[in-house]
């Protein structure tokens, strides 16, 4: 295993890091905020580390997709451990637990919250919460990938340890060029959003976290009341954008290079839109009698769609008292999620429509046994690997979740809290039902409940698999071996020097 570039990514990880933390030092500094102080201590102890972990440039600089996932997921706990020290140093959130979670919640956009006041946090830590989403929602390797190319297979490894989604690939024949591309489009649709929030009459704060928890689909709020108190035409702003960016992002790059044939003929976002849709549709219906209006039925129903199904977490109402029928789809569209390759979190539509058009192939072949079918999307054969690659991820899924039901099963809450806190957590969305519902928090779980939700919070950003990764056996003993190796070679290197 090359341990050499694995730590070589790390320290360009806390190096990244160090210069994000400039901009809550800066929001402090605007706000005459003491609390910036930590954040600044916090970016001086990344930078010092992070350069004495890249100070020795590896003599190899490739690495396969094994080493990608290693890195991607130690990547994304030492973004989360160095992230949530401003927290604790301020004493905003005193415990490094709940300083964690939080942190965790913010980077792999989840939103799932411990604070029971959010209003009393300082404005660079309420700026930090949301940028977190932010720098999660595209990734951090991508970003380092677009500034500090690899060689070799190293690029598309990483990118793909790291995007949510069954596949990825190249946008342009290379990856750097492609990381780029990604974030310039990313960019791009967070400064529209708050430039038309901000001529929407919100403030330029409330504009900016509000855009970088929308992009990163976290949902992460400055309110208390998330984002019910905000005017109907702000509500409807931030659902547009809660929903293109749960598109993947490929389409963005079709209609960018005028290939709207592409753009628009892709399978996935076709169902994605159909899902939404439809699921206005009937939560319009379903709850028009606890409203104003079918418009306010419309409004309310727009934006909890949108913020669950691209695994957002924002609310404008107490989903929790509605109807069962709503509160069904809400759950259902909390494991669909949004397209693969966007900022949004859950299975993906791209697995759902693979594995029901595996079912139906199955179906077929018993019908006609001698019938030779290939499951296809966007008119072409999908690989055997593919469907393979979903239907492992969807029963590792399922074990996980299952799993960890069973863990916080031992507090004693009742089953749909803990059923929708596993899920609300896995597929990275926040909020759930009954005592996690939107208007509650995640404070009351007990430290080991807290952590089982962190590692679900992980696994599911991360696509499972990068994560479990780091508890396989072969995993150590190669790390252990690579590590007696280097000191074999130090060894010998000190014996002839003596010699000489």
């Amino acid at each position: 295993m090359n341990t050499s570039m694995i730590r070589y990514i790390l320290g360009h990880v806390l190096k990244i890091e160090a210069i994000l933390l400039l901009l809550p030092c800066l929001t402090a500094v605007y706000y005459q905020e003491i609390q910036g102080v930590y954040y600044l201590l916090t970016a001086a102890i990344c930078i010092v580390l992070g350069f004495l972990m890249t100070l020795r440039k590896p003599k190899n600089n490739v690495f396969y997709l094994k080493e990608g996932c290693v890195a991607t997921a130690l990547s994304w706990i030492f973004l989360s451990v160095f992230g949530c020290l401003p927290f604790v140093f301020s004493r905003e959130i005193p415990s490094f637990t709940n300083a964690l979670f939080e942190t965790i919640s913010g980077f792999t956009t989840t939103g799932a919250s411990i604070l029971e006041d959010v209003e009393a946090l300082s404005h660079c830590a309420l700026l930090w919460r949301s940028f977190t989403h932010w720098i999660g929602g595209m990734g951090v390797l991508v970003f380092l990938l677009a500034i500090v190319p690899m060689s070799g297979g190293s690029n598309i490894n990483l990118m793909r340890a790291e995007s949510p989604g069954p596949s990825v690939g190249k946008l342009v024949p290379k990856m750097v060029s492609s990381a780029r591309i990604l974030y310039g489009i990313y960019f791009g649709l967070t400064l529209l959003e708050i430039v038309l929030l901000i001529l929407g009459g919100m403030p330029l704060f409330d504009s900016v976290t509000t855009s970088f928890g929308t992009a990163g689909t976290g949902g992460f709020g400055i309110k208390a009341d998330s984002f019910a108190g905000y005017a109907v035409h702000l509500q409807w702003i931030v659902t547009i954008f809660m929903i293109l960016f749960g598109v993947n992002f490929n389409a963005y790059y079709f209609i960018l290079f005028h290939q709207f044939r592409k753009a628009f003929g892709m399978e996935e976002v076709r169902a994605y839109f159909v899902i939404i849709i439809a699921s206005v549709a009937f939560i319009t219906y379903n709850i028009r009698s606890m409203c104003t209006g079918v418009f306010d039925a419309l409004t309310q129903a727009a934006f909890q769609v949108g913020s669950i199904i691209t695994t957002t977490g924002f609310a404008t109402a107490n989903f929790d008292l509605w109807p069962k029928a709503s509160q069904a789809i809400l759950v259902m569209l909390m494991f669909c999620g949004a397209c693969a390759g966007s900022t949004g979190g859950g299975i993906k539509v791209s697995r759902l429509l693979i594995a029901g058009k595996t079912v139906v192939k199955e179906l077929r072949s018993y019908i006609h046994p001698k019938i030779i079918t290939k499951v296809k999307m966007d008119g072409k054969p999908i690989e055997h690997e593919v469907v393979r690659a979903t239907n492992v991820y969807v029963m590792t899924f399922v074990v996980i979740f299952t799993a960890s039901v069973f863990a916080l099963s031992f507090e004693g809450h009742d089953l749909v809290t803990n059923f929708t806190a596993v899920a609300a957590t896995i597929n990275n969305i926040g909020p759930g039902l009954s005592l996690v519902g939107p208007a509650a928090n995640f404070n009351f779980f007990s430290p080991i409940s807290k952590y089982v939700l962190m590692f679900d919070m992980l696994a599911g950003r991360l696509e499972l698999f990068p994560l479990l990764i780091l508890f396989h056996p072969t995993i150590w003993r190669e790390l252990f071996a690579h590590k007696a190796q280097e000191r074999r070679a130090a060894r010998e290197r000190r014996k002839e020097r003596k010699q000489r």
